[in-house]
């Protein structure tokens, strides 16, 4: 039997979680696999990418997950490292709120944009009297007559107020999808909060009466996001794509080799390299950002390549310190910060990494983060990296009482690399994949359909995986279907 021909274009989580569900999915088949992942740069794992200095553990891109989603947890105890997981130190699970200039803690009994509970309304300093009288009223506010999408910004302004959205609803959700609110997509982001409104006619009172069972208890303790559910490895976020990378078959990934050009020939589709090199695939799968599969898509797929260039993204940055503990005069009683927009700062956010989770500094000293750019400050993501430590660094003397210089920094600029979920996102998606419907063998995956978030892409690309195996024929016994045979013929 002839191998099925597979080539993944990008090696990044999605990229990798894909040719590893292949993988599993031929070898049970008993069909020969020939596998190729092409990485354009040097590494693997995209934005994923963990460092080093001495006994200290940096990361570049994300460092944590949702572990409530199964499908990061799942692939880990699929590769063996379920044993690594770790979670946040339990007695910091707290976040804080830049609020004309001071940082102030977000009471528990908040969840992102909402309050449980009157009494976690009433503690928090974050807004005014009038502020928490208007988001109090949020109770007696009816359900939107409309059916149709709206922005985030405006689903929270109707429902809590203009206050509430530029001190708590605005920096919560920059921290997770670097969006402008006024744009962003309440049914492609936070479905939950449209429909707690349409269920229980009011989001406090969704929330309180899920706080009422067990499960909901540490909901009720949370303040802000909930820090008990994010995990991530002992050694670092990198140890995930690396694990994936280490299980391809020898001579499969090929780094440093972009895709100059696709093609569709003959019932075949065809990427030549930029040395010349050219492969074909019975399964090509695109796992790059929607605007870089957009361009390889002009000439074969034009109607496709519009639709998925229909999709914004906005670049960030991370940067990166080592400080000894005595240098920050902040008590780092919490897991971060973020900084609304209002407070016209270059920050979007910032974390005390060590805190956050054990092994990441030994003691004495301490890595902190700060995160610059998104949708909302694009002109910061761009600055070069020495620029981009001298910005982070003036942010942060003044907001943890830094003093002397670090000892280490690292800063890393990742441009158009989080997908924006714009109003009307879903409609979007389902267009693109009606698309790819009548183009036989194509996958396009990544972070800009279903989910921004790790296990959303791993889910993804594993559905994606099976879906384009079952296309090529595969059954559970390697047999190959008449009818798959007759269609390949075309």
């Amino acid at each position: 039997m002839d191998p099925l021909r597979v080539v993944v274009v990008g090696a990044g989580i999605s990229g990798l979680a894909f040719a590893h569900r292949v993988q599993a999915l031929a070898a049970r088949a008993r069909r020969p696999l020939q596998l190729s992942v092409l990485e354009a740069s040097g590494h693997v794992g995209g934005v994923i990418r963990t460092l080093r200095w001495g006994d200290c553990l940096l990361e570049s891109g994300p460092d944590c997950w949702a572990g409530n989603k199964p499908a990061g947890v799942e692939l880990c105890r699929e590769l063996g490292l379920e044993s690594d997981l770790i979670g946040t130190r339990p007695g910091v699970r707290r976040s804080f709120v830049l609020c004309d200039g001071v940082l102030q803690r977000l009471p528990e009994g908040f969840f992102l944009i909402s309050p449980m509970s009157v009494r976690a309304l009433l503690a928090t300093p974050l807004l005014s009297p009038l502020g928490k009288l208007r988001m109090g009223l949020e109770l007696l506010i009816g359900p939107r007559a409309e059916t149709g999408d709206e922005s985030l910004a405006a689903f929270v302004r109707r429902r809590f107020g203009r206050q509430a959205l530029a001190r708590i609803a605005q920096p919560m959700i920059a921290g997770i999808y670097t969006a402008d609110p006024e744009k962003l997509s309440l049914q492609a982001t936070f479905p939950q909060f449209h429909e707690m409104e349409r269920t229980h006619g009011s989001v406090i009172r969704a929330l309180r009466a899920k706080a009422a069972d067990a499960a909901g208890a540490e909901l009720a303790r949370a303040a802000g996001p909930r820090y008990g559910m994010f995990v991530t490895l002992k050694q670092g976020m990198g140890a995930l794509p690396g694990a994936l990378a280490a299980q391809l078959p020898p001579g499969a990934l090929r780094v440093n080799s972009p895709v100059a050009e696709l093609r569709r020939e003959f019932g075949l589709w065809r990427a030549r390299l930029g040395d010349g090199d050219e492969l074909a695939a019975d399964v090509l799968c695109l796992a790059l950002p929607a605007h870089a599969s957009a361009r390889l898509l002009g000439d074969s797929a034009p109607e496709l390549s519009r639709a998925l260039g229909e999709i914004e993204y906005a670049g960030a940055a991370v940067v990166n310190f080592v400080f000894e503990r005595g240098q920050i005069r902040h008590a780092m009683d919490g897991i971060g910060a973020v900084i609304p927009a209002a407070e016209n700062r270059r920050l979007v956010a910032f974390s005390f990494s060590s805190v956050k989770f054990e092994g990441r500094a030994p003691a004495g000293r301490v890595v902190l983060r700060a995160f610059l750019g998104g949708a909302l400050r694009p002109e910061i993501a761009a600055l070069d990296a020495a620029e981009l430590t001298r910005v982070a660094l003036e942010e942060l003397r003044d907001l943890v009482g830094i003093s002397g210089q670090p000892l280490y920094s690292h800063a890393a600029g990742h441009r158009d690399a989080m997908a924006q979920y714009h109003v009307g996102h879903r409609g979007r998606v389902e267009r693109i994949r009606a698309q790819l419907a009548a183009r036989r063998g194509l996958c396009v995956i990544g972070n800009a359909f279903d989910g921004v978030g790790i296990p959303d892409c791993i889910r993804g690309a594993r559905e994606a995986a099976e879906s384009a195996l079952r296309q090529a024929g595969m059954s559970e016994t390697g047999q190959v279907s008449t009818s798959q045979l007759s269609a390949d013929r075309l």
